[in-house]
């Protein structure tokens, strides 16, 4: 029985590139091997991600998620929590393209992001777990992380990433640090800060060095925690990550790799932000599960660093046997 492939795209993303294309891209995927058909999503809530799910149920083999990081996020909530979990490959159509930006997927040319996939290069991506919900690419809280809320969705796709700037740059002012209460793999941090963020890739609103060192299946998050609301400070932080990601060794922030966070809030509200969208209300458990969905990427760029290619079961396997090792008797008389 052929192989088969279901094609969710948003109509609306970006400058709505997708749907001239939409023909040459299925054909591609037919050429890959897949019986492919399409599905152009709806306004309705959770179009996308309730579409992903059936089709995973249905026990398709591939799911296409085209459209931005959005759709993206709606096709992997769909799939997540299935014992049977499709591949995944993306064609960007949205504004920022955060996640095809860290699987070096084209961004400009849907057509060529769908040849991705003739190359039968697939990595097990790492996915972030938030209460009942998952995201793909950050998760975050403070002020910082509630700009993406404000830009409007016609602006977005009118002018790109330039709305998030401008927008930026009229919040920065108003921005000041919130109390927070974070629990995370040996460490705890409480006080003012005016942003914690957990990040799955390298690329967050378009930067590439905000996590320099972001591997993208070692089950770990990168937890930046933003001690400063002062608008001096931020705008020397971002210009230290504009200078090749100088920012990590800086006083005001808190760099580390964690898998798990309890992110609680202590004297006012704090609105955790998913993959740029209100994902609800503190306290929050955050849980890095690795390597949970295999998504075709142009492995060929993506840098040796970024990988760890180590399954779930050799790590164990590895883990094992160094157990084994300790607890072999000891010989204290050697000869």
């Amino acid at each position: 029985m052929r192989k088969r492939a279901r094609v969710i795209y948003n109509p609306t993303s970006g400058r709505e590139a997708l749907k001239k294309d939409l023909i040459d891209i299925l054909a591609v995927f037919e050429q890959a091997g897949y019986e492919t058909s399409a599905y152009a999503t709806t306004p309705a809530p959770d179009s996308a991600r309730d579409e992903a799910t059936r089709v995973a149920k249905a026990g398709f083999e591939l799911i296409v998620a085209a459209g931005g990081d959005g759709t993206i996020n709606q096709v992997v909530n769909g799939i997540a929590g299935l014992a049977h979990r499709p591949k995944l490959a993306i064609i960007p159509a949205g504004t920022t393209n955060d996640y095809a930006r860290a699987l070096h997927i084209p961004r400009e040319d849907p057509l060529a992001a769908a040849k991705v996939v003739l190359k039968e290069q697939t990595i097990k991506m790492d996915i972030g777990q938030a209460g009942e919900q998952y995201f793909i690419n950050i998760a975050g809280g403070g002020l910082l992380t509630e700009l993406t809320y404000d830009v409007p969705s016609n602006l977005k796709s009118i002018f790109g990433y330039l709305a998030y700037l401008a927008k930026g740059a009229e919040l920065l002012p108003q921005i000041k640090p919130i109390e927070m209460d974070l629990t995370y793999d040996g460490g705890h941090f409480r006080g003012k800060a005016s942003m914690f963020l957990l990040a799955l890739t390298n690329s967050i609103g378009g930067f590439e060095k905000i996590v320099p060192d972001a591997a993208l299946d070692d089950g770990k998050f990168t937890m930046i925690i933003v001690k400063t609301a002062s608008l001096p400070e931020l705008l020397r932080l971002m210009g230290l990550v504009l200078n090749g990601g100088k920012h990590i060794n800086d006083p005001h922030i808190i760099y580390v790799k964690t898998n798990k966070v309890v992110a609680k809030p202590v004297n006012e509200r704090m609105m955790i932000n998913l993959d740029g969208e209100y994902g609800g209300d503190a306290p929050m458990k955050f849980r890095n599960l690795r390597q949970h969905i295999e998504m075709y990427a142009n492995l060929d760029a993506i840098p040796d660093s970024a990988v760890t290619m180590d399954s779930p079961e050799m790590l164990e396997a590895e883990q094992k046997f160094v157990k084994q090792v300790e607890e072999l008797p000891q010989d204290d008389d050697p000869k």
